[in-house]
């Protein structure tokens, strides 16, 4: 099991919620995906494929450049734990 050092946050309304982002534990082991029950509060989930990495939103048009930029955040945040 990983530290879970970077954590992953996707709502279950948002269409990232399709993807099978349990598979990023694989890739990466230091993270965790969380999955969280949708409140509806910001309306977000809606509009687009939108992920937290750290709390740090990561927006995009489609999922899939959403999942590429989820991972380029993931590689940013574990960076600062690889000096």
């Amino acid at each position: 099991m990983g530290m879970g050092i970077v954590i992953v946050e996707v709502c279950d309304s948002n269409l990232m919620s399709a993807l099978d982002l349990e598979q990023l534990e694989q890739e990466y082991p230091e993270i965790a995906v969380m999955r969280a029950e949708c409140l509806s509060l910001c309306g977000l989930c809606k509009l687009k494929p939108y992920a937290l990495v750290n709390g740090k939103r990561v927006v995009a048009k489609t999922t899939e450049d959403c999942l590429g930029l989820v991972k380029q955040a993931i590689e940013a945040e574990l960076s600062i734990y690889e000096m």
